[in-house]
């Protein structure tokens, strides 16, 4: 899952560096930004998004129990 992400983001900036450099001008950005947009919109990618935003709510709330369990364990043992 990490290296996934990795990639995701090096495709991001390669993407991004792309459409700054490019010396085919406003048309070749115009059909990039179209592209992404068309991506960005589809049904699944938006569901993929809705999940991970979830997940990651979930695992939010799980880090910060159990970031609080051992904060008064520490706590504990200190006094």
């Amino acid at each position: 899952m990490r290296a996934f992400t990795v990639l995701i983001l090096i495709a991001a900036a390669a993407a991004a560096a792309y459409v700054f450099g490019a010396k085919a001008g406003r048309s070749r950005y115009r059909e990039i930004v179209h592209a992404s947009r068309t991506f960005l919109n589809d049904p699944l990618v938006q569901k993929a998004r809705v999940r991970a935003v979830k997940s990651a709510k979930q695992a939010t709330k799980k880090a910060t129990k159990e970031a609080d369990r051992l904060h008064r364990r520490a706590v504990k043992a200190m006094g």
